[in-house]
């Protein structure tokens, strides 16, 4: 559990590995993680033939690991079914005095439940004890390199185990890039912009609904929310979500949002957008939740990076968000407020990252993209001295393995020879 003090208290990881379809030409054990943080590398690597293609399915063992707390790896769950779908619903922006105390008492019996439920592991879930047990992980499949594909949140799992074992680095690439070197306020602050420019994008797409139409939904559901047939609301915070859903990929979830609003707009039925929230919040129809997600994926956050802030501060900062990013900014304005009361210390380095590996890693950037947005993987390129930006200009969250087959063709080369893709590449949107 504890790399600084060794004793008898541990982690159980659960890790899945599909065996190279052919063999004799295998060419070693490539990692896989999803992002999250939080997500599943059990089941992404568990459904290993859609996420990479034939070629590298033959000539790899596909690896994942759950990390420590999350899914089926000795998962820590703060709140149960009804407390969750509470928290989920509540919105997550201040207008007053009155509501920001609501916020930061929210944040903190959030933290107080978190320290109850993880107890002494509570410090002990981050990225970098992750990739210290992904390090273990390679030495037990006897695996003198690691080849990596990390997705989102991944690439961070991707960074620190390149800055902790920069010698054992096999081909690596991190897809969706994270900024090693942004504070969390930066980190929401860019995220809440990215998602507003491609909201505006969508919206520039379609010829039905315009931003007006967005605004009046969002607060219209801070007044009096749709309700569904089970009288269910659609508050603004699980609107927000269905947004941010929706805009993670330009090719399915936006159709499916116009379709989403229409039904709210026109037939007052907020169904298809409580559809979409759900899963992004892993809920089932009945009210409970698929896995842990929800909550690990806070307390992986706050034990990898510092929140310096006092709430005040926070409260403050809230107003540039607004100004910055109009329909997201006031909601992930705060979200550096549990954080600010977590009760164990952030594992990560506070220092500014800079690694150098022999080996080549190759960041993935999307011009467009929401959730890690482009200036992040130019950050995390520079903080990797030895790297290769590939560039996709186009809409939606990572560039691998989503119909670009420019993006997808240097994927398999550098994974299947080590070839590297030409520095400065752009592929466009039409795949090319």
């Amino acid at each position: 559990m504890d790399y600084a003090h060794i004793d008898n208290q541990v982690f159980t990881l659960q890790v899945i590995r599909h065996l190279a379809t052919d063999q004799k030409q295998r060419l070693g054990s490539l990692f896989v993680n999803p992002g999250g943080p939080g997500g599943s590398a059990l089941n992404y690597a568990y459904n290993a033939d859609n996420i990479v293609s034939k070629a590298i399915y033959d000539k790899y063992d596909i690896v994942g690991f759950d990390q420590r707390g999350v899914n089926q790896s000795d998962p820590i769950r703060c709140l149960d079914d009804k407390d969750e779908d509470k928290f989920l619903s509540s919105d997550g922006k201040a207008k007053n005095a009155e509501e920001v105390r609501a916020l930061d008492a929210q944040a903190v019996n959030f933290a107080n439940k978190c320290f109850l439920a993880a107890g002494v592991r509570l410090g002990h879930v981050s990225t970098l004890e992750g990739a210290r047990d992904m390090d273990l992980l390679r030495q037990l499949l006897h695996e003198q390199k690691l080849n990596y594909l990390g997705k989102s949140y991944g690439t961070y799992l991707g960074t620190l185990y390149a800055k902790l074992f920069p010698e054992n680095v096999g081909r690596m690439i991190l897809d969706g890039a994270v900024d090693p070197n942004v504070s969390i306020r930066d980190q929401n602050l860019v995220q809440a912009i990215g998602f507003d420019t491609a909201l505006n994008d969508y919206l520039k797409s379609q010829n039905q609904y315009k931003l007006a139409d967005v605004t009046r939904l969002i607060e219209a559901a801070g007044r009096n929310p749709l309700k569904d047939s089970g009288n269910r609301p659609l508050t603004q915070a699980l609107l927000i979500t269905a947004l941010a859903e929706s805009l993670y990929n330009n090719l399915t979830g936006w159709p499916k949002l116009t379709k989403a609003l229409t039904q709210a707009k026109m037939q007052g039925k907020p169904d298809l957008l409580l559809e979409i929230a759900d899963t992004y919040n892993g809920r089932n129809p009945d009210g409970t939740f698929r896995d842990n997600q929800n909550d690990i994926s806070i307390m992986i956050t706050c034990a990898d990076w510092i929140e310096k802030r006092s709430t005040s501060e926070i409260q403050a900062d809230a107003i540039n968000f607004a100004k910055a990013a109009p329909t997201f900014g006031p909601f992930l304005a705060y979200s550096g407020l549990t954080c600010h009361h977590w009760k164990s210390k952030p594992a990560a380095p506070p220092h500014k990252i800079s690694i150098n590996t022999k080996s080549t890693i190759v960041v993935i950037g999307i011009t467009k993209d929401p959730a890690t947005p482009y200036v992040w993987a130019k950050g995390l390129t520079q903080a990797l001295t030895n790297s290769i930006l590939l560039t996709y200009d186009g809409e939606g969250h990572t560039g691998h393995n989503r119909g670009n087959s420019c993006i997808d063709r240097q994927v398999d080369s550098y994974f299947l020879t080590g070839k590297l893709p030409p520095r400065g590449l752009i592929c466009g949107a039409s795949g090319n």
